[in-house]
């Protein structure tokens, strides 16, 4: 029923360059070099050499027999690259100017915003070598399209598309005039499961969601990023059914070897179909870069021109050997306790529990208290008052949305970039030492063949009454007027009382000089004196990527949400300047003018952040809402960060 509502189908350019015809292509060029038809190839991005299929041959090397002149053009020298005659350094999207058209028929413009680190060449620059120019400026040449399609030199509206970054009519009006009809036979190139033998099953390969295809490989934030689903980091894996678990005795990280070629862990995954093995391609990259290469499988050998993602029949075999799955979502938990205990915080499917409530609809609709079930929670009066309400002259909050929040993690990579946080490497998130300041908590409810799942963005909640400040033996952690829970990094000496003491586990403790190591090598202490680690060891380049406005830390200090407070005193001095020069009336950060990094970035805008002394502010919407609640609201901590309860449009 949302056809035509919220719901609308689009021409697709691309449409008649199918998967099919991509791989019809491949197969077309391999039998070309192998033929000896091409004697120049130019390859603009890509990596075909390592995600091609299987049984396509591309000979990009330069033979007597075959005299080959092959160029790429890539941001890394890649797979592909180390065939080629020649590889040339892509500039990145940052360094380089560009346009675009969207679907929706929105022109776009891309500026550079810092000089080529490594003299890279964008493609416009590369195609007009080609094409006999060798002087060729881009911003000229997008300058000349722009002037073509919307204004004429001189006009202004060069400079209004600069900085507006788009140029064009509104998006929505452009997709209600190219909404289209959904074809009638889009369903039919589905077929169904084949019958399975004794040792096959089907194979479901699937991008990943942080590696992608595989051209993100040496990104370590993106290696050490948990998986939405499976909480796997440094890894990918054949996730099963816990029937077909059983059914061939596997458990988390039994290595088994798919149609005699790859060796995998497997991981046992609730809600996945039975007969069927999902895994992610991207890994196994061989010529990926210092911290890509040699991490996980390459699931790309598997797939051949005829077979495409689903692989019918795919055979395995059991190795009776077993390798650890860095994984992050059991950390911190104590069985004994946990297990007791996991219903009454988690709560029956449709049902709420301590941690996450919910409710269907329909109760919702009925009664909007159902999405708290038996939940309230009523305190005893305190002994005392405290000596501070922490609302002068802010009073910061956050609220996360739980009915908007689809657990993509893109808030824990926004975190890491804006806070400098150190990626640990896979030997670390083993030992639980993982250093996210958000850790995306995933659950699921009910039945494992059928359950619900939900996600839980978990950080500092900022407590009014927060048990870490009251072990600190140095008062390293302590409460601003405004009601942030800060750390005086240089006050810490590491005793961890405060991480002991914290009920949501959201303190991270430098347990190396991790920023100062390379993440695929154990840390080991450096026992130089003073400390200089960072000094020595740390490459001019690598400091280019933290942000100057947040101190780096180093090792033996404890890390922890900080609600982005370098933009909150970024804000206050905009106001407080504004109001100094008589431009504003009062020298308060008004409602929309901080953003936290998380906040920003989630696509879904399911975190709000802001003052709840303004009546006004979104925040205090939220906070009266009737979906609002306090996760651990039991001992009475006075969270400011909040959540608001999960509805699932569905019957009872």
């Amino acid at each position: 029923g949302n056809e035509g509502v919220c719901v609308h189908y689009t021409n697709e350019p691309l449409a008649e360059l199918a998967p099919q015809g991509f791989v019809a292509s491949i197969a077309k060029l391999g039998q070309m070099l192998q033929g000896n038809v091409i004697q120049t190839l130019f390859i603009l991005g890509g990596n075909p050499v390592f995600d091609a299929p299987s049984d396509v041959t591309l000979r990009l090397e330069s033979t007597e027999d075959r005299p080959l002149l092959s160029i790429h053009l890539s941001d890394a020298v890649n797979e592909t690259s180390q065939h080629c005659t020649w590889h040339v350094p892509l500039a990145h999207s940052l360094e380089s100017w560009s346009d675009g058209l969207s679907q929706s028929g929105t022109y776009t413009l891309g500026q550079p915003l810092i000089e080529p680190l490594f003299g890279g060449r964008s493609v416009i620059e590369l195609l007009g070598l080609f094409g006999g120019d060798s002087q060729l400026d881009a911003r000229t040449e997008i300058r000349r399209t722009f002037d073509q399609y919307f204004s004429s030199p001189g006009n202004p509206s060069w400079e209004v598309g600069l900085h507006d970054g788009c140029f064009g009519e509104p998006v929505l009006k452009r997709i209600a005039s190219n909404k289209v009809a959904v074809p009638n036979d889009s369903l039919a190139h589905l077929t169904s499961l084949s019958s399975m033998g004794d040792e096959t099953m089907e194979l479901r390969l699937q991008s990943s969601a942080s590696v992608y295809d595989g051209r993100f490989s040496n990104n370590p934030w993106l290696q050490e990023l948990p998986d939405p689903i499976s909480k796997l980091t440094w890894d990918n894996a054949a996730y099963i059914s816990k029937v077909d678990a059983d059914r061939w005795q596997l458990s988390d990280g039994s290595l088994i070897r798919l149609m005699d070629k790859v060796e995998i862990p497997v991981m046992i995954m609730p809600g996945q179909p039975e007969g069927c093995i999902s895994g992610a391609v991207g890994y196994g990259r061989t010529n990926a870069g210092r911290v890509g290469n040699s991490v996980g499988s390459n699931l790309y050998e598997l797939r051949t021109s005829t077979s495409g993602w689903p692989i019918q029949d795919c055979s395995f075999k059991k190795l009776g050997t077993h390798r650890d799955l860095a994984t992050t979502q059991l950390h911190h938990v104590v069985r004994s306790v946990a297990d007791i205990a996991l219903k009454q915080r988690l709560g029956d499917k449709g049902e709420s529990g301590l941690l996450i409530h919910e409710a269907t609809l329909e109760e919702f609709r009925a009664d909007s208290h159902n999405a708290h079930g038996d939940n309230h929670t009523i305190h005893k009066a305190p002994l005392f008052n405290g000596p501070n309400a922490f609302d002068t002259p802010h009073r910061w909050a956050m609220a996360i949305d739980l009915n908007a929040c689809i657990g993509c993690s893109g808030c824990v990579v926004a975190c890491q970039a804006e806070n400098n946080i150190p990626v640990v490497g896979r030997d670390n998130v083993l030992a639980n030492r993982e250093m996210h300041w958000i850790r995306i908590d995933r659950y699921f409810k009910g039945d494992i063949k059928d359950p619900d799942m939900v996600h839980v963005p978990t950080a500092c909640v900022h407590c009014e009454n927060a048990p870490c400040e009251q072990v600190c033996p140095v008062a390293a952690t302590v409460h601003d007027t405004e009601g942030i829970n800060a750390m005086v990094y240089n006050r810490c000496i590491g005793t961890r009382y405060c991480a002991n003491n914290c009920p949501y586990k959201v303190r991270r403790f430098n347990y190396f000089d991790f920023h100062a190591s390379d993440p695929r090598v154990p840390a080991k202490p450096y026992l130089g004196i003073p400390d200089q680690q960072q000094v020595y060891e740390v490459s001019t380049l690598k400091k280019m990527v933290h942000n100057p406005d947040v101190s780096v830390r180093m090792r033996g200090v404890m890390e922890k949400c900080t609600y982005c407070v370098q933009r909150i005193s970024s804000a206050r001095i905009h106001a407080k300047n504004e109001h100094a020069q008589g431009l504003r009336s009062t020298d308060l950060v008004r409602e929309g003018k901080v953003q936290t990094a998380c906040q920003a970035t989630c696509p879904t805008q399911a975190i709000v952040f802001g003052d709840l002394n303004d009546p006004d502010s979104e925040i205090s919407r939220l906070r009266h809402n009737s979906r609002s609640y306090e996760m651990l609201a039991e001992l009475n901590l006075g969270a400011r960060t909040t959540y608001l309860a999960k509805v699932r449009n569905r019957t009872p």
